[in-house]
């Protein structure tokens, strides 16, 4: 039978594509998160800053399988009243959750337009999730808040430099009895980050979640202090 349905619609020219958006939700243990997110991210890709997008796509934009599965992982938990931070929060969605479960939740991103997205969708479901443009290289304002309970990431091993970043900032994020919970969906350099992380903190943990190619690293008590001048990522690498 010949299809007659209409063709999807498409935004006018000249339309922001931050404001083409589409409406979604997740699931939680308790609950679901729901969310709005641009309706084609590849659309945020600005001609008049080409040099400015291949170095910080717009990865914001998509929802990503690792963050689905880590706030679901999330929600399994009582966070009353611990301080809880994310990194490279884009639609914000494990901060969401851990909002829902009662935690002190501060959503950071580089890009301002993430945060936007995530102050709204927190708002949208009543979470009490504080927002923040904040860059790893120049992480002064988290670390001036540390220690926190719990540090979130997902599927943020994607880049060397995201990864030797993370390696240098996460032991001085969290607490002794804190933890950093990383989605991950098998990227290559997540290897190279347990390695290092195996030596810098009293234990790595890997669970899976629903989904197979997502995994879960829980890396527990940093360990202090740190070789002066010398990483163990570092080591890795030579």
């Amino acid at each position: 039978m010949e299809d007659r349905s209409p063709p999807p619609m498409e935004p006018a020219t000249g339309t922001d594509p931050r404001l083409d958006l589409v409406a979604d939700s997740i699931d939680l243990h308790r609950g679901h998160i729901r969310f709005v997110h641009p309706r084609d991210p590849a659309a945020l890709l600005y001609e008049e800053d080409v040099a400015s997008d291949q170095a910080y796509p717009p990865y914001w934009a998509e929802v990503w399988p690792s963050a689905v599965e880590l706030a679901y992982a999330v929600s399994a938990h009582d966070w009353n009243g611990a301080a809880v931070l994310e990194l490279g929060c884009g639609l914000g969605l494990p901060a969401i959750a851990a909002g829902l479960a009662g935690a002190r939740v501060l959503a950071t991103d580089r890009s301002a337009d993430a945060i936007m997205f995530a102050a709204v969708n927190a708002e949208q479901n009543g979470a009490a999730v504080e927002t923040a443009v904040c860059s790893w290289s120049e992480p002064g304002p988290l670390l001036a808040r540390a220690p926190w309970r719990l540090v979130l990431a997902s599927d943020v091993l994607y880049g060397q430099r995201n990864v030797d970043e993370l390696l240098d900032l996460l032991p001085r994020l969290v607490g002794d009895e804190g933890a950093a919970w990383i989605a991950d969906p098998r990227r290559p350099l997540t290897d190279y980050f347990l390695a290092a992380a195996g030596a810098e903190w009293r234990s790595v943990e890997t669970t899976p979640t629903r989904e197979p190619e997502v995994l879960i690293h829980r890396l527990t008590g940093p360990l202090r202090p740190a070789p002066a001048g010398v990483r163990v990522a570092d080591a890795l690498r030579e």
